[in-house]
């Protein structure tokens, strides 16, 4: 067994040798125990030394698997280098900034005494019924002959209003009767204006305490060398509120513009704001283009009581509600800048039914065009001129509210509805031209705005009335004006300042201003007075707290309105909704910038 064994042995290590086995083992069998026992011993060594070696390549094995490994992992590290190096680049170009700001607001005011004139435009929709279908004009001074008319009658009635009544056919009717009998006319609408239930008293108006919050995130990229996009978006809105529509209340505020929705507390939604890119030194020139949604908010001077830098290109007390549009702009020299705007304000062929209705009853767009010249702007002193004329403006704008009643009928809605406010026609032109100037005297700022409107009506009236007109009369060219005084103190401690401001708007006053953020009311649409004592202070350099107070003195009706005719707050006319004669607002606040 020993032998067979040792045979074997021989045989397995003359293999790895590269021996041939038949040979070992021819030649074992004739060699003694004592050599076998040595050749035995020879092949272990050299055995020993294979396995050494096999041993030393094992182990190389094993460290090229750590260079390896450790390879991949620097190449994978250097990978996220780059990848991040890349991020990094592309991050450079792009800039993320936005401010989150909350309010309160306690607001009182007065009410005056009116006629209701939705009460009254139901009594003459009401007597024209009675005098078509009797040929006789009402007989009892309470019109108690007409309601008892409608109950015996009361189907054709409904009828009438369904189908016969329109803003037209009343229209057609009282002219027709102006022109016949205007004596009789006159009377009727005395009559109607006189009735008991029109009357309504003034009140005083109190909310005592009102939140709102607004969040605002600000993108800037560097597109190319000379190409900048810019852009911002922005919610807004009362605390407990995110309905986005308000019930109209008579107020220029309460309904949801499209130029409005960022501007006016409508809801928690996160809508764009501003979204444009400029493209500078066209040509190698010192003109630039710029295209979207327009920085057309905040402008000078109203950046002064927010502590902010000029938000909007034009003057403040002109333009201020967000729009579409093209600026094209020039480098006059390193402190003077001269630009061409254009903008939309009403798309009379997108979503607003035109298909419906033959070409000579479809609107016109209505748009405008203007000049706006930075004529001085260093640090010390600013210059700025204004000039701009709305071609084709329509009565009213796109957008949604909820009307209680029937401004044609002026029947009650049977129920609280969301509406789409669409225009009904195009009411004429407006001119608008301003001159803001700002000085930084040491501790004091102060700025002075002269404005001025003009108004270029169609002879189009509408349930509302026409452009400065009421619903049956004719439009005249009107033209009106406002000033805007102001000035700030800065504190030596650098952070607190304090600040008054005055305006005042004659009676056809009027503005684009309708995303003013004044939240009761857009100051310098006001027809009237307006103060404002504010003060601001820096808690920390990106965190700022505010007081405010303003007071509204109203001279005329309709402040921020086209359509209708100003009144003066003093006497008792006919109103379709309520009338201010005075508010004020008291407001404090903590504005985080980041």
């Amino acid at each position: 067994m020993l032998r067979k064994s040792i045979f074997t042995a021989v045989a397995a290590l003359a293999v790895i040798m590269g021996a041939p086995p038949s040979a070992a083992w021819a030649d074992s069998e004739q060699l003694s125990v004592e050599e076998l026992t040595q050749q035995v011993e020879a092949m272990q060594a050299q055995m020993a030394v294979l396995m050494q070696r096999l041993e030393a390549m094992q182990q190389e094995g094993e460290d090229l698997r750590e260079e390896t490994t450790v390879l991949t992992e620097d190449m994978e590290d250097m990978d996220d280098r780059m990848m991040v190096a890349e991020r990094h680049a592309v991050l450079d170009k792009v800039r993320f900034s936005g401010d989150f700001r909350t309010q309160v607001h306690s607001i009182q005011g007065s009410m005056i005494d009116r006629i209701d004139g939705i009460n009254v435009q139901k009594d003459l929709v009401n007597t024209l019924f009675f005098f078509g279908a009797t040929g006789a004009p009402p007989q009892t001074p309470d019109l108690s002959d007409v309601d008892s008319f409608i109950q015996a009658n009361y189907d054709d009635y409904l009828y009438y209003l369904d189908n016969v009544v329109s803003f037209d056919f009343i229209q057609q009717q009282v002219g027709g009767l102006m022109e016949q009998n205007p004596d009789m006319a006159n009377q009727l609408l005395q009559l109607l204006a006189s009735q008991q239930d029109s009357f309504i008293e003034g009140y005083d108006h109190d909310n005592d305490i009102v939140y709102t919050s607004r969040l605002r995130f600000r993108t800037q990229a560097d597109v190319a060398e000379d190409v900048v996009f810019d852009g911002r978006l922005s919610m807004y809105k009362v605390w407990g509120d995110s309905t986005g529509v308000q019930v109209f209340n008579g107020q220029p505020t309460s309904i949801n513009w499209d130029g409005t929705t960022s501007n006016v507390p409508n809801s928690d939604i996160l809508r764009v704001e501003r979204a444009y890119f400029t493209w500078s030194d066209i040509a190698d020139l010192p003109m630039y283009l710029s295209v979207g949604r327009r920085p057309s908010t905040g402008g000078v001077p109203l950046n002064f009581r927010e502590d902010e830098p000029r938000g909007g290109t034009p003057i403040g007390s002109l333009f201020n509600y967000q729009f579409d549009g093209i600026t094209w702009g020039y480098h006059l020299s390193d402190i003077s800048t001269f630009r061409i705007c254009y903008g939309l304000g009403y798309e009379s062929e997108w979503g607003n039914g035109s298909e419906y209705f033959d070409s000579n009853n479809r609107l016109d767009d209505a748009w405008f065009i203007g000049a706006v010249w930075d004529v001085w702007d260093t640090d010390r002193m600013f210059v700025q001129l204004n000039a701009a004329t709305a071609q084709d403006i329509t009565d009213g704008f796109n957008g949604t509210v909820v009307i209680p009643f029937d401004p044609v009928s002026g029947q009650s809605a049977p129920a609280p509805a969301v509406i789409r406010y669409t225009p009904t026609d195009n009411i004429g032109d407006m001119n608008l031209a301003g001159v803001v100037v700002v000085r930084h005297d040491g501790p004091f700022d102060y700025f002075a705005s002269l404005n001025y409107s003009e108004s270029d009506p169609q002879n189009v009236t509408t349930p509302f009335g026409g452009l400065f007109a009421d619903p049956f009369d004719t439009p005249d060219d009107e033209d009106g004006h406002m000033y805007y005084l102001g000035g700030r103190y800065n504190f030596p401690n650098g952070v607190t300042k304090l600040g008054l401001e005055f305006n005042h708007g004659s009676k056809y006053w009027f503005n684009f201003a309708l995303a003013e953020d004044d939240f009761f009311a857009p100051k310098t649409s006001t027809r009237g007075d307006v103060w404002e004592v504010y003060l601001t202070h820096r808690i920390r350099d990106r965190f700022v707290m505010k007081l405010d107070y303003m007071y509204y003195d109203y001279d005329y009706s309709g402040s921020g309105w086209l359509l209708g005719a100003p009144k003066d707050v003093d006497d008792l006319n006919i109103h379709a909704t309520p009338v201010y004669e005075d508010a004020s607002k008291v407001m404090a606040s903590f504005h985080a910038r980041f």
